[in-house]
C-alpha cells in the first residue's frame, strides 16, 4: 500500500490542492495538487460539469447537457470547510460545491469529459454560444434548468 491510500478523508480526498488561482482574463481555474499534478480548468467546463443537482440530476441518466456557456466566468470562489470550494458563476449559477476530489477528477479526465460534452451538444442540436429559451417555471436558482 502506498501512502496515497492512507491520505483520504470522509470526502474521499486523496490529492489536496496546494495552490488555487483563478485567472480572470483567461477565465481559467488553475489548481496545483500535492502530488505535483496541475489542472487548468476553463470556467465553461466547470459550469457544464457543475456537481449541482441542477446539472448532474439525482442519477447519471438525469445529467443535463448545458448549452450556451462559452463566455461564462467565475465571479467568486468561496471556501467550504477544508474539503471544497463553491464556485459562483456570472450567469447566476451558485449551487455547485466542488470538492478537492471532484476538481482533481475534472482535471485528470478533462479530455474525455470535454469530448463527451461536445458530442452531447451536437447530438442534441445545441451549441456553446446560445442556450435555448425555456418557457414555464424555473428549475431552481442559478438561471434556469441547466
Amino acid at each position: 500500500m502506498t501512502q496515497e491510500n492512507f491520505a483520504t478523508d470522509a470526502h474521499g480526498t486523496q490529492h489536496w490542492p496546494t495552490e488555487i488561482r483563478y485567472k480572470r482574463a483567461e477565465r481559467e481555474l488553475v489548481i496545483t495538487f500535492d502530488n505535483g499534478a496541475r489542472a487548468t480548468l476553463p470556467a465553461e467546463y466547470l459550469r457544464v460539469e457543475s456537481p449541482s443537482a441542477e446539472v448532474q440530476g439525482h442519477s447519471p441518466d438525469q445529467k443535463q447537457t448545458v448549452p450556451g456557456k462559452r463566455t461564462v466566468a467565475v465571479a467568486e470562489l468561496e471556501p467550504i470547510g477544508n474539503y471544497a470550494v463553491r464556485l459562483i458563476f456570472d450567469d447566476g449559477h451558485d449551487t455547485g460545491i466542488f470538492s478537492w476530489k471532484y476538481l482533481y477528477e475534472l482535471g485528470m479526465e478533462y479530455d474525455e469529459r470535454w469530448a463527451r460534452y461536445l458530442s452531447e451538444l451536437a447530438a442534441q442540436g445545441l451549441n456553446r454560444d446560445t442556450a435555448p429559451h425555456r418557457h414555464g417555471p424555473s428549475c431552481g436558482s442559478g438561471g434556469g434548468c441547466g
